[in-house]
C-alpha cells in the first residue's frame, strides 16, 4: 500500500509540474529520436527560380502526377508509374486567355499563380492554375489516367469566371469532386463552389449563393471545408477590407453536415451567404491591424465536438502572440499561450514573406496538445498545452526536414521550397514531396536582372 501511495504521489507531483505556474519550470518532453529519412531522390527538370509559386504533386494509387513551371516559366505536366525511374513530361501550349491578361500557361511575376490538380471518379485528370484575378484557366484530360491528353476548357459553369484566384479541387465524403476559387479581388470577392457530374462530364454550382459575401466591401479568406471526425464539414475565415493584408479582421467559423445547410459553433442555423457583420459566426472579433493574417489559424474538435482554435494576433503591447479560443458556457474564451517580444509588422499589397507560421495544432495520446510553429526570431518549436489549452511546457522534436535541406545554388538569398503530396500511394511508412529553390516573394513585382540560374526540381521519397 505504501508503494501504491508513493506512486500516486509521484504522479500527482508530475501533473502539477507539467502544468506549473509561471514561476516554476515547465515540462519539457524530448522526442528528438523520431525522424524520417530520405529514401530516394529523383531529378525531374530545371525550374524558374525568380520567385516562389506553388507546384503540385498528386499520387493516385500506383500513378503519380506533377504540374510545375519550368526554367522558361512554361506550365509543365507529367506522370509516371511509381516504379518508373522518371516522369514523362509535357509542355502545356501557351494559349491566349479569352480576355486580356496574357497567356494561360506561362507564369509571370505573381506568386499567387500556383497550379493544382484533381482526379475524378473515372480517372480523368483536372488541372487549374496560373490565375490571380484572371479568367478561368482549367483543363481536363480526354482519356483517364493520361495527363498528356489535357485540353483547355474555357467555361466551367459560364458565370463569375473572369476574375478567378486560389483554385482548389476538393472531395465530398461520397467522393464527388468540388472545384472552388475566389471570384473577384482581394477585399472585394466571393468564394465559389462548383460540383462535377461524372455522368454528364459537366459542372454546376454546388450552392445557389456564394458561401460568403463581402457585399462589395470586403472578402473572406476562407479555408476549404474539411470533413472532420464528427463527419461534419468545417471551415473558418478572416475578412479583409482591401488588398492591404493588415486590413484582415474577425476570425470566423461555421460547419455543415452536407455542404448545404450551415451552422455556427453553437448550433444556430446560418443563412447563406454569410456576410459581415454576422456576429453569430465570429470566433474572435480581432480588429483591422489586429495582427491576424489570412488562413493562419488551426483548429481541432474537443471531446464534445466543439472547435478549439489556435491563431495569432497582437497583444496589448503590440507584440505578436499565439492564442487559443475555446467554448465555455456558450461563449468563446481566449487564452494567450506565448509571451514573445517581437512584432511582425505585416502590411501592404501582394504576396508577402512570412515571419511567423503556425504549422500544426494536434492532440497527443497522453492528453496534452501541441502547437508547432516557426518564428523568424525563435526558429522552429513546439508548445505544449494542457487540457485547458494553456501553455505548460515545450516538446523537443527533430529538426524539420526542410531546415536540413540547403540551397545548391550560390545566388544570394536563394531558399529551399517544398511541396507535399495531395494524394497518397498506399505505401506504408512512405510519403513524397517536391523540392526546389527560389528567391523569396517580391510582392508580385518584377525583379531587375540579374536573376538566379534555374534550379533543379527533385522528387523526394521519404521514409518514416
Amino acid at each position: 500500500m505504501k508503494k501504491i501511495g508513493l506512486y500516486l504521489f509521484i504522479c500527482l507531483m508530475f501533473m502539477l509540474y507539467a502544468c506549473s505556474p509561471a514561476d516554476q519550470k515547465p515540462l519539457v518532453i524530448d522526442e528528438t529520436g523520431n525522424t524520417e529519412t530520405i529514401g530516394e531522390i529523383m531529378e525531374i527538370d530545371l525550374v524558374w527560380a525568380g520567385q516562389p509559386t506553388g507546384f503540385c504533386l498528386l499520387t493516385n494509387g500506383e500513378r503519380q502526377y506533377i504540374a510545375f513551371y519550368n526554367a522558361d516559366r512554361n506550365m509543365i505536366v507529367g506522370q509516371r508509374n511509381l516504379d518508373d525511374d522518371d516522369f514523362s513530361l509535357h509542355i502545356m501550349p501557351p494559349t491566349d486567355r479569352e480576355t486580356a491578361g496574357g497567356t494561360s500557361t506561362v507564369l509571370g511575376w505573381d506568386s499567387h499563380n500556383s497550379v493544382t490538380m484533381g482526379i475524378d471518379k473515372e480517372g480523368f485528370i483536372h488541372l487549374s492554375g496560373n490565375m490571380h484575378c484572371h479568367p478561368l484557366t482549367y483543363f481536363i484530360s480526354k482519356k483517364p489516367n493520361d495527363i498528356s491528353t489535357l485540353a483547355q476548357v474555357w467555361k466551367m459553369v459560364g458565370r463569375e469566371e473572369k476574375r478567378c484566384t486560389y483554385p482548389k479541387f476538393l472531395y465530398t465524403r461520397e467522393g464527388e469532386m468540388i472545384y472552388t476559387y475566389r471570384d473577384g479581388g482581394s477585399g472585394n470577392g466571393n468564394q465559389i463552389y462548383n460540383i462535377y457530374d461524372t455522368g454528364t462530364k459537366s459542372w454546376s454550382r454546388l450552392l445557389d449563393t456564394p458561401l460568403t459575401d463581402g457585399q462589395g466591401l470586403m472578402n473572406a479568406y476562407i479555408s476549404s471545408p474539411q470533413l472532420r471526425s464528427d463527419n461534419w464539414y468545417h471551415t473558418y475565415w478572416v475578412w479583409r477590407n482591401t488588398p492591404d493584408c493588415q486590413t484582415n479582421h474577425d476570425l470566423s467559423y461555421m460547419k455543415s453536415p452536407d455542404l448545404q445547410q450551415w451552422y455556427n459553433a453553437f448550433g444556430d442555423s446560418i443563412e447563406l451567404p454569410a456576410s459581415y457583420p454576422t456576429s453569430q459566426v465570429v470566433v474572435d472579433p480581432i480588429p483591422v491591424k489586429g495582427g491576424i493574417i489570412n488562413l493562419a489559424a488551426k483548429f481541432i474538435l474537443d471531446e464534445r465536438g466543439n472547435p478549439v482554435f489556435a491563431y495569432h494576433k497582437y497583444d496589448s503591447a503590440g507584440n505578436l502572440q499565439f492564442y487559443t479560443a475555446q467554448i465555455q458556457d456558450k461563449r468563446w474564451i481566449y487564452k494567450q499561450v506565448t509571451d514573445w517580444d517581437y512584432r511582425w509588422e505585416f502590411k501592404g499589397n501582394g504576396s508577402i514573406n512570412s515571419e511567423v507560421i503556425l504549422k500544426g495544432f494536434n492532440k497527443r495520446e497522453d492528453g496534452y496538445y501541441e502547437l508547432d510553429y516557426w518564428h523568424i526570431k525563435y526558429g522552429d518549436g513546439t508548445i505544449l498545452l494542457n487540457d485547458d489549452y494553456e501553455s505548460c511546457g515545450t516538446v523537443l522534436k527533430p529538426e524539420p526536414l526542410k531546415t536540413q535541406l540547403k540551397p545548391e545554388g550560390d545566388f544570394p538569398e536563394l531558399m529551399v521550397q517544398t511541396s507535399g503530396d495531395l494524394g497518397q500511394s498506399g505505401e506504408e511508412g512512405i510519403r513524397y514531396m517536391l523540392k526546389w529553390e527560389t528567391l523569396n516573394r517580391n510582392r508580385d513585382r518584377p525583379r531587375p536582372e540579374p536573376w538566379p540560374e534555374p534550379s533543379q526540381l527533385y522528387l523526394y521519397k521519404l521514409k518514416y
